[in-house]
């Protein structure tokens, strides 16, 4: 599986699983945890989640599922922009090193921009990161004024902005991709199926799939995965789906692939604000 370089030394696989909507109802649990431990098993280190989801539930689905395999992870956690001061943000990472019972996170994401400054937020994330308790941090949804109050220092310390990105939401495309790759930071698309489930039901997926042997959501994953420094987080609870999903490495798209998916789904061609939910 391909890589991308994180700001400590350490690398983030391109492929992950996301847990939004984990942790909610405890009848769920077994199977949410016994999907992710099967994704592990394929070889998919990457598991995304957020004090948020489940309000910590799923930091708790993915402590689970990673009991034993720590080393075998590579976690993604969110604070919430409420808890983001300088003191909060060390308060919120501590419960969900606690929830995922593991000494360290990853990498740590601002879930979004919220009325706490910035400096507050990132001098808290570098206090985690010096202590060892986080490896590295990054934002999620940020546009790209959001990402120019980065301060300098921060930016070049910057693991990642996770952002809605998919063939029906390429807005990003627009400025803040740009912005990310010229500073080597890494985007992480989560709904990279598109939240609606549209995408998947497109006749010119269905007939790429076709050439290439696979599912229309294979050939929409493989789309952000021919991208340098694009990261994937598909989400879901089911064995087989998690296996499609992750056999979407394999496709390699051709020249005629992208031009008939451009053709449908158009890049942005004027400003445009980032997607969301």
């Amino acid at each position: 599986m391909h890589e991308v370089k994180m700001p400590a030394g350490t690398s983030m696989p391109v492929f992950g699983m996301g847990t939004w909507h984990m942790g909610e109802q405890v009848t769920h649990r077994k199977a949410e945890v016994e999907a992710l431990r099967y994704g592990m098993d394929l070889g998919i280190s990457l598991i995304d989640t957020a004090e948020m989801y489940g309000e910590g539930g799923a930091e708790e689905v993915v402590g689970e599922a990673i009991s034993g395999r720590r080393d075998q992870a590579f976690i993604v956690s969110k604070v919430y922009p409420h808890n983001a001061t300088r003191t909060g943000v060390v308060e919120a990472c501590e419960r969900s090193l606690r929830r995922l019972k593991t000494d360290h996170i990853d990498l740590y994401l601002l879930h979004w921009t919220g009325s706490v400054p910035l400096q507050e937020t990132f001098a808290g994330f570098n206090a985690l990161r010096d202590s060892g308790k986080i490896r590295d941090f990054g934002v999620s949804n940020f546009d790209l004024a959001d990402l120019e109050k980065i301060g300098a220092a921060d930016t070049e310390l910057l693991g990642t902005n996770q952002i809605l990105y998919n063939l029906a939401h390429r807005e990003a495309e627009w400025a803040v991709l740009p912005w990310c790759r010229q500073r080597g930071v890494p985007v992480m698309a989560y709904c990279p199926l598109d939240p609606h489930g549209s995408l998947l039901r497109s006749a010119v997926l269905a007939d790429i799939a076709r050439r290439h042997n696979a599912s229309a959501a294979q050939v929409a994953l493989a789309w952000l995965l021919h991208q340098d420094g694009v990261v994937v987080i598909p989400k879901s609870s089911r064995p087989e789906r998690i296996r499609e999903n992750f056999e979407a490495l394999e496709v390699r798209l051709e020249s005629r692939d992208l031009q008939d998916l451009d053709r449908v789904f158009p890049a942005p061609d004027r400003p445009v604000r980032l997607g969301t939910r």
